[in-house]
C-alpha cells in the first residue's frame, strides 16, 4: 500500500539564520529503486525577495546539464518534478558501477529543499536534504532489516568534486546488485557530479540486507549519501506489502548522542521505535533516562529499539522517548501510519543540544506529494490527518503558523509534556495542520510531522542537521583560493590556526593564507562555546615559470619559490623532458643536469616537480622551466673613473663582457701574461687604483663555460673650475662680517654640476668639515673652497674669494652746534649713490635744521649704512665770579666758546676786556656772550658804598664800618685782617655785619686793615661776589 512519512526537524539559532537544511547549495545521491517512482522536488525559504533556484545533473543532456530553474520567495515556494533518469537507477547495469545521475542545486540566498517521491498507489517517501551539513568524508550506511525477499537495500553516493577517492567496507560478504567483489571492501574514483550506487536484495532470512547495515564509506573529498530500502518492509509480518524507506545521511562529524522522538501514527511494537549504529566501539545505548544501557555496540553494529520503550505522556495519547548513548551515533526513526506493516519508513533524527534553533520558516505545502497528473503536487486526501511533533526546551514559548497566518499558540492539551530522563526538554503534539508552516520558540526547538491518506503515510524531517558546528568548504581546494565557513546563524565566531586565535577573524567564513589546522569556535545565546572539529587545509601545487640563458651543460637545483620548507631529492620528478637535450636526474641529491645536443642553440623547456619536508602540510612546487641555449661571446669593454693626480679607483666588476644573463664567476690580472700563468690575481676588483691603462678577465661559467676579454681603462673628464670671488655687504651687527651666498659663487661654466663647500683647502681635499649653510654662510674677509662635480661624480676643487664691503660712512657729517634759535645745514658730502634722511628728503644736505638728532641712510656700491648727527644748543658761558675792588669790577666767565666779550649795564657797549672801573656805588648788570653770539648771559651784583675810615670815638660820627644793608645777600661774609693776616672780626648775623674797631672787646691800634666782603647773588647761577678793601681805623690816643 502507499505509504509516505513525513517527520519535519528543524532548527534555527537566530531570528534571521535557520540552520543546515536551509542552505545554497543543496546535493541529493541517487538510490536504487525495485520500482518505478515519480519525484519531485519541493523548494521555499524565508527570504522576501525572490530569487532562483538553479537544478542541474550530470545525466541532464540540457545546456548546462540544466534540470530546471525555478524562482521562489517567502509564501511562494515551488516544486519541480524530476526526471527518474536523473535520480534512480532500476537495471544492474546502473547498479554497483559509475554513473552521471544525483542532483545538484543551488540558489543565491538559503533554502529548504526536500525530494517527495512517489510510486503510483502503493509507496511514497519524502527525501529531506541536508544541504552543505550532508556532505563529508565519513559515513556508516543505515537500513532497515527486512526478511521478505522483496525487500532490498541502497546506498547512493555522489561526489561534490573532481578525483574523489570513494572506499566502502562491510564486515562480511555481501551480494550486491550488477557487482560481485571479491573481498568486503571497494573503492572508485569520481568526479564532480559521478555517483556510484551499492544495491543488493534481502537475501535468506534478510542476511543480506544485516550484512551491509553498519557499512563505512568513506572519501578523500566531500559527498553525499542516501540511504535505505527501496523496497523494505521492518515489520514483524512482512506479508502485507513494503515501502519506500529513505533519507539522507549525516558525515560522522555531525552526530551527537541525545535525542527525543515522539511516537508516529501507530502504536504496534514492530512498527515503531528506531534504529541505532554505531560509529565507534564500547557504545553504550540508555533509554528515557535510566542508568543501565540496553545495548553495547562496537563500530558498525545495529540496535533496534522497540516502539514499546515509547512512555505515554497523561491520558492525551501522547508518547515520546528519550535516547542517550555514550559515544556518538546515528538514530533513525521507524515510523507507520495506522499499524499497517506495507506503511514504514525512516527519518534521520538529529541530536538535541543548546544550538537547535528558536526559528523554522518556512516549510512548504506540507500536505501535499506528487500524485497528480505528470507528477503534479496535489492534496493526496482531504480527509487526511497530519500531525505536527515539537520538542524544545523546557519553559519556552512555542507558537506556529500556516500560510502567512496569525501566529498560533498550543493548547494545554497539545502540550507541553515532560520527557522521562531530562528536565530540559519538552514535547507537544498538534494534529490537523497543513500548507506552509513556520515554527516560533524563545529556545531551542525541533520538529517533525507525519501522516497520510488513504492507506498510506508520510512523513519527514527537514533542518537541524548542522546544529553540530562543523566547519566546511565553500569554495576552493587550497590556498590560495580556498574559503572556508560555518553555518551564518550562530552569534559569534573566532577562528584559529593551530590554536591560536586569527585576529580580525570574528565572520562564519574565513579565506585561509597559511597552511594549517583551522579551527572556530561559535556562541550561542547561553549555550556554552563550542569549537569545531579541526579542517586542514593545504597550500596548492604552486606552479612557476623561471627563463634561464645557458651556454652549456646546467645543474638544476629545485628551490622553493616561496616556501621556507627544504626540497626532499626523493620527491623530484621531471614531468616534462627536453627536446633539444637531455636531462638526468640524481635521485640521492634532487639535481636535474641538463646537457644541450652538440651544436644546439636555442630554446628548450624542462618542466620538473619537488616537494618539502614538513612532516603534514607539505609544500610543493612545479616549475616549468624555460632554457635558451646560447654561445658564450665575451666583448671588450672600456669602464671609465675619476682622475686625481693621474689615476683614479675602477671597478672591474661594472665591465659587461658577456652579452647574455648566463650566471659567471670572473678574476682579474694586470696582465695578459698574469691571466694566463694565474699569477698576481687582481684581488680589490671594486676598487682597483690605476692610470689609464687595460686590465684582463677570466670568465667561468657554472657550466664549465671559459673566456678571457680586455678592459680598457680611461678616465672620465674632470670638470673646469676657475677662482670665484664673492663681495657682499656688512652686516649690521658686526660690521667685520656679511653674509654670502656659496653657490651663487661662478666657479665652472659647466652644467649640470653639483657642489659641495669647506672651509679649507685641506678639508675640501679630505672632503671633511663640510660647509652646511651654504645660502647664507657668515664670515668676513677670507676664503672657502668648492668641491665642484660633474655627471659622472669627478671633482675639481676651487678657491672662493670672500669680501666684505665695510660701511662708508660721511667724516663731514659730524654734530653741530648752533644757537637754540637758530637753523643750521646737514651735508655728509658728494660721493654717495643716494641719501635718505630721516625727515624724509632725499637730497645731498639738508638745510633750516633746527636743534635734534637726525640720521641719514647713505648708499655707496651697493650698501647702505645708517649715519646719526645730532644739532646741538650751543652751551652758555657762565659768570662763575665778580670780583670787586673798591670801584672795579673783574668778571670771571667759564663754558661757552672764548673769545668772550663783556658788557654792563646794556648790550650796545660791548668790549673784550673782563674788567671794569670807576664803576658806580649801587646796582650794576653785567653781561657776557661767547663767539656763537647767542643771547648773552647776565648777573646783576651790587657795589656797596666803600668806608675807607671809622673813628670809633663814641660821637656817633664814623664810629662804625656797617654793611648789614648786604644781608639780604646769600653766603653773606664780612672780615678784617691786621697787616700780619690775622683775623680780627668776622661780621655775621650776630653782630648785624657791623664792626666797631674793637677785637676782643679791646679797642685796636690806630692803622690800616684790610677786609672782604664775599656773597652770592640771588640769581639762578648763584654768582659768587667778591668785594675788597683797606679801612683806616682812627682811635683817640
Amino acid at each position: 500500500m502507499k505509504r509516505f512519512l513525513l517527520s519535519l526537524v528543524l532548527i534555527f539559532i537566530t531570528s534571521t539564520s535557520l540552520f543546515a537544511q536551509r542552505d545554497t547549495e543543496h546535493w541529493i545521491a541517487p538510490f536504487y529503486a525495485s520500482s518505478s517512482t515519480t519525484q519531485a522536488v519541493y523548494l521555499s525559504t524565508d527570504s522576501v525577495t525572490p530569487f532562483d533556484v538553479t537544478v542541474t545533473s550530470k545525466s541532464s543532456t540540457a545546456p548546462g546539464n540544466v534540470v530546471g530553474v525555478v524562482t521562489i520567495s517567502k509564501g511562494d515556494p515551488k516544486i519541480l518534478t524530476i526526471p527518474s533518469a536523473n535520480i534512480s537507477v532500476n537495471t544492474a547495469a546502473n547498479a554497483f558501477n559509475i554513473i552521471d545521475r544525483g542532483l545538484y542545486l543551488k540558489g543565491a540566498k538559503p533554502f529548504f529543499c526536500t525530494l517527495r517521491l512517489v510510486s503510483g498507489t502503493t509507496h511514497g517517501e519524502i527525501l529531506t536534504s541536508k544541504g552543505k551539513a550532508g556532505t563529508g568524508k565519513e559515513f556508516f550506511v543505515v537500513a532497515t532489516p527486512s526478511t521478505a525477499t522483496s525487500s532490498n537495500f541502497t546506498a547512493g553516493v555522489l561526489a561534490t568534486e573532481d578525483n574523489t577517492v570513494v572506499t566502502a567496507t562491510w564486515n562480511t560478504a555481501v551480494t550486491f546488485i550488477g557487482g560481485a567483489p571479491t573481498t568486503t571492501t571497494n573503492t572508485v574514483t569520481l568526479n564532480k557530479g559521478d555517483s556510484f550506487v551499492y544495491a543488493g536484495l534481502a537475501g535468506a532470512n534478510g542476511q543480506n540486507i544485516n550484512n551491509f547495515i553498519g557499512a563505512k564509506i568513506v572519501a578523500n573529498k566531500p559527498i553525499t549519501l542516501t540511504n535505505g530500502n527501496v523496497n523494505g518492509n521492518f515489520g514483524s509480518v512482512t506479508s502485507g506489502g513494503s515501502d519506500i524507506i529513505l533519507d539522507q545521511s549525516v558525515p560522522v562529524e555531525r552526530l551527537g548522542s541525545t535525542f527525543a522522538m515522539v511516537r508516529t501514527r501507530s502504536s504496534s511494537a514492530d512498527l515503531e521505535g528506531g534504529i541505532i549504529v554505531a560509529t565507534e566501539n564500547n557504545t553504550q545505548v540508555f533509554l528515557n533516562g535510566s542508568g543501565t544501557s540496553v545495548a553495547t555496540l562496537n563500530q558498525g553494529q545495529m540496535y533496534r529499539i522497540s516502539g514499546n520503550d515509547y512512555v505515554a505522556q497523561g491520558t492525551s495519547e501522547h508518547f515520546n522517548m528519550l535516547v542517550t548513548t555514550s559515544k556518538n551515533v546515528y538514530l533513525y526513526q521507524l515510523v507507520s501510519i495506522l499499524n499497517q506493516n506495507e506503511t514504514g519508513g525512516f527519518n534521520y533524527i538529529p541530536p538535541l543540544n543548546c544550538f537547535l534553533p528558536r526559528k523554522i520558516d518556512e516549510l512548504p505545502k506540507i500536505d501535499e506529494m506528487p500524485t497528480g497528473t505528470g507528477g503534479t503536487s496535489v492534496v493526496p486526501l482531504a480527509s487526511q490527518n497530519i500531525k505536527l511533533n515539537i520538542i524544545t526546551e523546557a519553559g519556552a514559548t512555542v507558537t506556529y503558523t500556516t500560510n502567512g497566518g496569525a501566529p498560533i499558540t498550543p493548547t494545554a492539551a497539545q502540550g507541553p509534556f515532560p520527557l522521562n530522563g531530562s528536565t530540559a526538554w519538552v514535547t507537544y503534539g498538534i494534529e490537523l495542520v497543513s500548507g506552509n508552516l513556520t515554527i516560533l520558540s524563545n529556545k531551542a526547538v525541533t520538529a517533525g510531522i507525519n501522516g497520510g491518506y488513504s492507506t498510506s503515510g508520510y512523513g519527514g524531517y527537514f533542518a537541524g542537521f548542522s546544529s553540530i558546528p562543523i566547519i566546511a568548504k565553500q569554495i576552493g581546494e587550497c590556498i590560495p583560493g580556498i574559503i572556508l565557513e560555518v553555518d551564518d546563524s550562530y552569534e559569534t565566531y573566532q577562528w584559529y590556526l593551530n590554536n591560536a586565535p586569527i585576529t580580525g577573524a570574528t565572520s562564519h567564513t574565513i579565506t585561509p593564507t597559511a597552511a594549517g589546522n583551522y579551527t572556530v569556535k561559535v556562541t550561542m545565546g547561553t549555550c556554552p562555546p563550542v569549537t569545531t572539529p579541526i579542517y586542514k587545509v593545504f597550500a596548492c601545487l604552486q606552479q612557476t615559470t623561471q627563463n634561464i640563458n645557458i651556454c652549456g651543460t646546467k645543474a638544476i637545483v629545485p628551490t622553493f619559490t616561496n616556501s621556507t620548507q627544504t626540497p626532499v631529492p626523493g620527491t623530484v620528478v621531471i614531468i616534462t623532458q627536453p627536446t633539444k637535450g637531455t636531462a638526468t636526474l640524481n635521485p640521492a641529491t634532487g639535481v636535474i643536469t641538463y646537457i644541450p645536443n652538440p651544436g644546439y642553440l636555442g630554446p628548450d623547456k624542462i618542466v620538473y616537480k619537488f616537494c618539502g619536508n614538513a612532516t603534514e602540510f607539505i609544500d610543493c612546487e612545479q616549475v616549468t622551466l624555460n632554457l635558451n641555449v646560447v654561445p658564450f661571446v665575451l666583448t671588450d669593454r672600456t669602464i671609465r673613473a675619476c682622475q686625481y693626480a693621474g689615476n683614479g679607483f675602477f671597478d672591474l666588476t661594472t665591465a659587461n663582457v658577456t652579452d647574455n644573463a648566463i650566471p659567471t664567476t670572473k678574476k682579474f690580472y694586470p696582465t695578459l701574461a698574469d691571466l694566463d700563468a694565474n699569477t698576481n690575481q687582481i684581488t680589490n676588483p671594486t676598487n682597483y687604483f690605476s692610470g689609464l691603462g687595460s686590465v684582463y678577465v677570466r670568465v667561468l661559467t657554472a657550466e664549465g663555460c671559459v673566456g678571457n676579454a680586455k678592459i680598457t681603462l680611461d678616465f672620465f673628464p674632470t670638470p673646469v673650475v676657475k677662482e670665484a670671488t664673492l663681495t657682499e655687504c656688512f652686516l649690521e651687527n658686526n660690521e667685520t662680517q656679511a653674509r654670502f651666498n656659496l653657490v651663487s659663487a661662478n666657479v665652472t661654466a659647466e652644467t649640470p654640476v653639483t657642489k659641495k663647500f669647506y672651509p679649507t683647502s685641506t678639508d675640501a681635499s679630505n672632503g671633511t668639515n663640510e660647509i652646511i649653510g651654504v645660502d647664507a654662510y657668515l664670515s668676513g674677509n677670507g676664503s672657502v673652497y668648492a668641491r665642484v662635480f660633474n655627471s659622472n661624480g669627478c671633482y675639481a676643487i676651487a678657491k672662493i674669494n670672500l669680501k666684505v664691503t665695510p660701511p662708508k660712512r660721511s667724516p663731514i657729517l659730524v654734530d653741530k652746534y648752533i644757537c637754540i634759535d637758530d637753523r643750521t645745514t646737514l651735508d655728509p658730502g658728494p660721493g654717495y649713490q643716494s641719501y635718505r634722511w630721516s625727515t624724509g628728503a632725499t637730497t645731498q644736505s639738508i638745510t633750516e635744521v633746527a636743534v635734534g638728532d637726525y640720521w641719514v641712510i647713505l648708499q655707496d656700491a651697493g650698501c647702505s649704512v645708517k649715519q646719526f648727527v645730532s644739532v646741538k644748543k650751543a652751551q652758555d658761558p657762565v659768570i662763575t665770579s665778580i670780583e670787586i675792588a673798591n670801584n672795579t669790577a673783574t668778571v670771571m666767565v667759564s663754558g661757552g666758546i672764548a673769545p668772550y666779550q663783556y658788557s654792563v649795564d646794556g648790550v650796545t657797549n660791548w668790549q673784550d676786556s673782563n674788567v671794569f672801573t670807576n664803576l658806580t656805588r649801587g646796582q650794576h648788570t653785567f653781561y657776557v656772550k661767547d663767539s656763537f653770539n647767542c643771547t648773552p648771559v647776565s648777573v646783576e651784583v651790587t657795589v656797596p658804598n666803600l668806608v675807607n675810615a671809622i673813628t670809633p670815638n663814641g660821637d656817633n660820627v664814623n664810629d662804625y664800618i656797617d654793611y648789614r644793608e648786604l644781608a639780604y645777600k646769600d653766603n653773606l661774609t664780612f672780615v678784617i685782617y691786621d697787616r700780619y693776616g690775622n683775623k680780627i672780626f668776622t661780621g655775621d648775623k650776630s653782630n648785624n655785619y657791623r664792626w666797631d674797631g674793637t677785637h676782643s672787646n679791646k679797642k685796636i691800634l690806630t692803622g690800616t686793615y684790610w677786609y672782604h666782603i664775599n656773597w652770592n647773588e640771588p640769581n639762578e647761577a648763584k654768582t659768587p661776589i667778591k668785594y675788597t678793601g683797606w679801612i683806616l681805623v682812627k682811635n683817640r690816643e
